[in-house]
C-alpha cells in the first residue's frame, strides 16, 4: 500500500522550523497571486511551461505536485511567490520552506527529464511595483535526489504509522456495530439513506424529526463507508456550539460500544476561545507558545495523534504539555484526524481551512451538515460585507499622513454616492464602481503603510482595513444574487452617518462547489421543508436525493392547538397581552409543569411577562435577556428540572428556539405567540422583490418559509423521546390558514 502526499504538505511537515509568526503582513489576495504568476510567465520564453505536473516515489511514499514553471531554454525550474512590501522582512524560516519546496520539485523534474543538473529559482514577484527578485542556484541531480530522500525519510516513519492507523481504522469501522441495542424508529431509514448517498457519490437532504438521534444516525453509516468508499475524512459541520457537543457525545458513545475503535475525532474551536494568551500577539517575540512552535510541534503532533478524542479540553492538555499553541496545534491535527467537528465557516467561508486542505491534499471527504436549515442565513452572512461611515470618520481624524489623502478621496466618493438619497434606506441596481476604485487605492496605501509600520497593526486602522478587503472581495462577485444598499441615520445635528452593504441573498453559487467537491454531502434537519426552498438557495445539485423520515412519535403524544382568536401582529399587540396571559395561566393551572413561551421580540416578551407576574404571581417565571453569555444561557436552562414548575420566556429564533434538549418533565409544553415572520422592513421588502424575480415566490421565500421553520423548531423542543407527552399552542389567527397549516409537520394532530 502506498501513501500519497503533496509536495507542499511534505515540506510543511519536514522543513518548517522556528517560531510561529503571524505578524500580519498585507499579503496578496488569491486573485492578485494568480495575476502575478501570469505576469511572470508572460515575461518568459515561448517554450516556458506552466504548472508542470510532477510525481515521484520513495519506498511506499508517492510524492506529487505542480511546479509553477520550467524554462527549458535556461534549464531553470521556478517557484513563484507573490508579495507586497519589504522582502527583507520575510522571516528566515519562510525562505527555508520555499527552498525546500523548489528542491523537491527540482529532483522530480530531473527524474522526469533525465537531467544531470538543473537551475532552481525562487522568484519573488512584487505585486505593487511588478518587479522580480530572482534567487537562483544550480544543483546536481545527485544533490537533489539526496535532499528528496532526506525529506521523504523524515516523513516516512510518520507515513507508515498513518497507513497502519488507516488500516486499523478501516478494519474496525467495518466491524463496527450500531452503538445501541436497536435503532430508534426512523433512525435506520436515515442511516440507510446516508450510506446509499455516500456509496453513489450523491448529495442527500434528510428531513428527520427532532429526537430520533440524527447525529449517531448519520455518523455511523459514514464510518461504515470509510473502507468501501476509501474516504480520508469525515467533516461534521455545525451552526452552533450545542451541535458540536452532540457530535462529540456521539463519538463517546461509539468509543463506549467499541473500545478498540482507533478513530481520531477532532473538535475545532474559534481562535478567541482557544487562545491561552489573548493579550499577546501571535509571534515568538510576544507569545511563549509561539516561540519555537515548529521545533516542538513534532513531539506535540505525535502525542496528539495518540489521543482518540481531541476535544478542546484534551487538545489543550497536549498542547500545554508540549508548550505549543492549542489553536494552531488543532489546525495541524486537522490533517491527521479522521473526523473533524467544526463550525460551518471552516468549510464554507471564503478562506475555509477544511475545504482548502481537502483541495490541496486531494482528500476524499464526506460532509455532514447538522441543522442544515441554518446554513441559508449563515452562508448569506459569509458572502456579504458592509462599511460604516462612522468608522471612516474616526479613521480620518487619527490617520497617519500617508493615508489622509486616499481616505479623503474615499470619503468624497462616499458622500457623492448618497448625496441625493432622501430616504433612510435605499437599494441600488448596481455596485458603486467609483467608490470601489477609491477603496482599492485606499487598501493599497494601507497595505504599504502596514509593511513599513508594522507597529500600526492594531485597533481601528486594522479593523477598517480588513472590512475594506472583504467589501472589495464581495464586490468582485456581485451579480443579481446580491443587493447593494445604503442605510442612513442621523449623526449629530444635520449630519448623517451611513452604512454601505453588499448583501448576498442567494449563496447557491458559492455553496454548491463545496458540496459537490466532497464524495457525498448530507444536509439534515427537522425542518427542511419545503424542499425546493433550501435546494434553490443552497445550490443543491439536480440529482440530490431526498428522504423525509417518518416521525417515531405518535400524534397522541403531542397535543397541538391553534389559537386563532388572537392576532400577534404589531398593531394588535397591546390587545393580545391579556388573552395570552390568561391562556398560559389556564394551561399551567390545568397541568402544572415546565413550559416555554416564545415571542417575536424582547419587548413583546417583557410586556407579557410583566402582566403575567402581576396577574398570576404564584407562577414562577424566568426570562431570556438580550446578549446572554454562555453561562447565563446555561443558568436559564438549568431552571428546567424534573421537579420544577414554571414558564421560561424566550425569543423565537434565539438561543432557546432550537438545539436544546429538555426531555421528560423538564419541558411539557410550549406557547408560540408569533408566526415567526422576519420583520417587515425595507431590506426584507427588497429581498422579497428579488426572490420574486428569481424564484417567483417572493413572500414565501422571504417571510413565510423562514418564519415557520422557527415555529416548528421551537415546537420540537417539547417531544424528545417516545415516552414524552406534551402540548403546543400556536397563537395567531394566521395559523388557521390552509397554506400555513400545510407547512406544519404531517404527524401533528391539530385541534
Amino acid at each position: 500500500m502506498s501513501y500519497s502526499v503533496a509536495v507542499r504538505a511534505l515540506c510543511e511537515f519536514t522543513a518548517k522550523v522556528g517560531d510561529l509568526d503571524l505578524r500580519f503582513t498585507p499579503s496578496p489576495s488569491a486573485q492578485e497571486g494568480i495575476v502575478g504568476h501570469r505576469t511572470v510567465a508572460s515575461r518568459r520564453s515561448a517554450h516556458y511551461q506552466n504548472e508542470v505536473a510532477l510525481e515521484g516515489e520513495y519506498a511506499q511514499l508517492k510524492v506529487r505536485g505542480r511546479a509553477d514553471g520550467y524554462d527549458p531554454d535556461a534549464n531553470r525550474l521556478e517557484e513563484v511567490k507573490t508579495y507586497r512590501g519589504d522582502l527583507g522582512a520575510q522571516p528566515a524560516n519562510h525562505r527555508q520552506l520555499h527552498w525546500a519546496q523548489v528542491k523537491v520539485y527540482g529532483w522530480l523534474m530531473c527524474r522526469k527529464l533525465g537531467l544531470g543538473e538543473i537551475d532552481l529559482a525562487l522568484v519573488y514577484f512584487d505585486i505593487v511595483g511588478e518587479g522580480e527578485t530572482l534567487l537562483n542556484q544550480r544543483f546536481t541531480a545527485v544533490e537533489l535526489e539526496q535532499f528528496f530522500n532526506q525529506q521523504c525519510a523524515l516523513f516516512l516513519g510518520w507515513a507508515e504509522r498513518e497507513m497502519q492507523h488507516r488500516d486499523a481504522r478501516n478494519s474496525a469501522a467495518q466491524r463496527l456495530a450500531f452503538p445501541h441495542a436497536a435503532f430508534r424508529p426512523g433512525q435506520r431509514p436515515l442511516a440507510e439513506a446516508v450510506y446509499k448517498a455516500v456509496s453513489t457519490g450523491r448529495c442527500l437532504m434528510a428531513q428527520a424529526p427532532t429526537g430520533i438521534g440524527k447525529t449517531v444516525g448519520t455518523i455511523f453509516p459514514m464510518l461504515k463507508a470509510l473502507a468501501p468508499q476509501q474516504l480520508d475524512k469525515l467533516f461534521f459541520l455545525t451552526a452552533k456550539t450545542p451541535g458540536r457537543k452532540l457530535a462529540l457525545d456521539a463519538a463517546q458513545v461509539l468509543y463506549g460500544s467499541s473500545p478498540d475503535l482507533p478513530l481520531r475525532v477532532l473538535e475545532l474551536v474559534a481562535r478567541d476561545k482557544a487562545c491561552e494568551h489573548p493579550d499577546k500577539a501571535c509571534h515568538g517575540d510576544a507569545c511563549p507558545l509561539a516561540k519555537g512552535f515548529y521545533d516542538r510541534l513534532p513531539a506535540a503532533r505525535k502525542a496528539a495523534s495518540q489521543v482518540r478524542l481531541l476535544d478542546q479540553r484534551n487538545l489543550r492538555e497536549v498542547a500545554l504539555a508540549h508548550e505549543v499553541c492549542p489553536y494552531y496545534l488543532s489546525q495541524e491535527m486537522a490533517r491527521w484526524s479522521d473526523v473533524v467537528v467544526a463550525d460551518y465557516n471552516y468549510y464554507f467561508d471564503f478562506g475555509a481551512m477544511l475545504f482548502g486542505l481537502a483541495q490541496l491534499n486531494q482528500w476524499r471527504a464526506a460532509v455532514l451538515v447538522d441543522e442544515a436549515h441554518n446554513l441559508v442565513e449563515r452562508a448569506r452572512a459569509m458572502y456579504s460585507a458592509s462599511l460604516d461611515s462612522y468608522a471612516l470618520k474616526t479613521l480620518r481624524d487619527v490617520a497617519p499622513d500617508p493615508l489622509k489623502k486616499p481616505l479623503q478621496r474615499l470619503n468624497r466618493e462616499w458622500n457623492a454616492l448618497h448625496k441625493d438619497q432622501l430616504a433612510p434606506y435605499q437599494a441600488y441596481a448596481s455596485k458603486p464602481d467609483k467608490l470601489l476604485q477609491a477603496l482599492s487605492l485606499t487598501t493599497s496605501a494601507m497595505g504599504e503603510y502596514f509593511n513599513d509600520h508594522p507597529e500600526a497593526l492594531s485597533g481601528d486602522l486594522q479593523a477598517f482595513y480588513f472590512e475594506a478587503l472583504q467589501f472589495a472581495k464581495v464586490a468582485e462577485l456581485f451579480d443579481e444574487h446580491f443587493l447593494f444598499d445604503i442605510s442612513k441615520r442621523p449623526f449629530g445635528g444635520k449630519r448623517s452617518a451611513s452604512t454601505l452593504c453588499l448583501r448576498n441573498l442567494v449563496p447557491a453559487e458559492f455553496i454548491r462547489p463545496r458540496l459537490t467537491a466532497a464524495r457525498s454531502s448530507v444536509l439534515f434537519s427537522a425542518t427542511l421543508s419545503p424542499r425546493h426552498y433550501y435546494a434553490d438557495l443552497l445550490g443543491l445539485p439536480a440529482d440530490t436525493a431526498w428522504i423525509d423520515v417518518e416521525s417515531p412519535f405518535k400524534a397522541e403524544q403531542l397535543r397541538v392547538r391553534i389559537v386563532d382568536q388572537i392576532s400577534t401582529r404589531f398593531v394588535h399587540r397591546q390587545a393580545s397581552l391579556e388573552p395570552i396571559v390568561e391562556l398560559i395561566a389556564q394551561q399551567f393551572a390545568a397541568q402544572p409543569g415546565n413550559y416555554l413561551a416564545f415571542f417575536s421580540s424582547f419587548d413583546y416578551l417583557q410586556q407579557v411577562a410583566q402582566l403575567m407576574a402581576e396577574r398570576h404571581p404564584q407562577v414562577a417565571l424566568w426570562l431570556q435577556s438580550r446578549g446572554m453569555a454562555e453561562a447565563q444561557r446555561q443558568a436559564f436552562l438549568d431552571q428546567f428540572t424534573q421537579h420544577s414548575q414554571g414558564v421560561g420566556f424566550a425569543v423565537l429564533g434565539g438561543a432557546f428556539g432550537e438545539g436544546i434538549d429538555l426531555p421528560g418533565a423538564r419541558l411539557i409544553g410550549a406557547f408560540v405567540a408569533t408566526l415567526g415572520l422576519p420583520q417587515l422592513n425595507p431590506i426584507n421588502e427588497q429581498m422579497k422583490a428579488r426572490m420574486g424575480a428569481i424564484f417567483g415566490s417572493g413572500y414565501d421565500y422571504t417571510y413565510l418559509y423562514p418564519g415557520l421553520q422557527k415555529v416548528v423548531q421551537a415546537a420540537g423542543r417539547v417531544i424528545r423521546s417516545q415516552q414524552d407527552r406534551g402540548v403546543v399552542m400556536l397563537i395567531d389567527d394566521r395559523f388557521g390558514e390552509a397554506r400555513v397549516r400545510q407547512l406544519l409537520p404531517r404527524w401533528w394532530l391539530i385541534e
